[in-house]
């Protein structure tokens, strides 16, 4: 049987959307089989709803959240959600001990540990820690079907395991949080500035980009930038950053595709397929 097909040796797809990513909330939405899932659910219930709903996607269809760390901008609807369509969620101890208030009651927990991959339906998930102010916060591996996609949007630094476990990944959600220039000269405190710049706060624009580049391989198809900062980083700055660093690899000709997700427009509903042969 072909890697990527299921035992009838049929097309084998991941759908995925960051339906928006800032400091102001986050929110990714998965599909493989029968599996959807939210990775992070950090604006109201109900905007949530809208933007699924933007997508043709019914949320009462939903299988479960996954909870990347305890922060509001990543767990605001997260227990709204999960009693209006009885969802369980999945996190790690630390996680929902510190998100214990803002969740409230939900439906049905189940923890996960960090390191050790399980299963939510269809969907082979491989949580990972990274740097980050959070207690116990991580990226997410997420595998169907022979079909790999990286989750990373909260982190001050890419650690070894970082690199090690979005290598060869078919599609990236990848932060790229801030401009050093436009933080420098910006509003922030300079406490803040200080936290946003360290080793567990969030990645620079040529930072996300370097890390790209390391990543970068022929099956790499789909990246989505995202968790823009809205204060200190545009788009266009973004964009530039990673473009620059790609066209700098003259030995590969292989450029995924690049979509930015924003506080107010997600990416589009981006699709990862397999055929068999």
């Amino acid at each position: 049987m072909p890697e990527g097909t299921d035992a009838g040796g049929h097309l084998q797809e991941l759908f995925f959307c960051v339906l928006g990513g800032g400091s102001k909330g986050n929110a990714t939405y998965v599909e493989a089989g029968a599996t959807r899932l939210l990775i992070d659910a950090g604006f109201s219930g109900r905007e949530i709803e809208t933007r699924l709903d933007a997508l043709g996607i019914d949320p009462a269809g939903l299988t479960a959240i996954l909870l990347s760390h305890e922060h509001g901008d990543h767990i605001r609807g997260a227990g709204v959600l999960s009693r209006r369509y009885h969802l369980p969620l999945y996190a790690n101890r630390p996680t929902l001990q510190a998100a214990a208030k803002g969740l409230g009651s939900p439906a049905a927990v189940h923890e996960f540990t960090s390191g050790a991959a399980f299963y939510c339906g269809d969907l082979r998930i491989h949580p990972f820690a990274v740097s980050h102010d959070a207690a116990e916060p991580v990226g997410f591996l997420l595998e169907a079907g022979g079909l790999r996609l990286g989750h990373c949007t909260d982190l001050g630094m890419v650690s070894r395991l970082t690199r090690h476990r979005l290598t060869g990944c078919h599609a990236l959600v990848l932060e790229c949080n801030h401009d050093p220039e436009m933080l420098a000269a910006g509003p922030y405190t300079p406490a803040l500035k200080q936290r946003v710049r360290s080793r567990h706060g969030h990645l620079a624009n040529h930072e996300a980009a370097e890390l790209l580049t390391e990543l970068l391989h022929p099956g790499l198809s789909q990246v989505v930038l995202s968790h823009l900062s809205e204060t200190n980083n545009t788009p266009e700055l973004a964009a530039q950053a990673v473009h620059a660093a790609l066209a700098a690899i003259t030995h590969h000709p292989h450029q995924p595709q690049l979509t930015i997700a924003c506080q107010q427009k997600g990416s589009k509903l981006c699709r990862l397929a397999t055929n068999s042969k």
